[in-house]
């Protein structure tokens, strides 16, 4: 399973978030975004992402 920061809800690969440089991880997680332009998507607004990447909808 993959693991997702609790903070930003990006999935991550290291133990380090790439967005927030937080250390706190969850594998309990629904669903998932991925956002290209962060920019000019609606739903990467309403989100709160500011990067692309891949997000989860739902962390517990």
């Amino acid at each position: 399973m993959r693991k997702v920061c609790k903070s930003c809800k990006v999935f991550v690969k290291g133990d380090e978030c790439p967005v927030c440089k937080g250390a706190q991880f969850t594998e309990s997680w629904k669903g998932r975004i991925f956002i290209q332009d962060a920019n000019k998507s609606e739903v990467a607004k309403k989100i709160g992402a500011n990067v692309k990447g891949e997000y989860a909808i739902k962390v517990r």
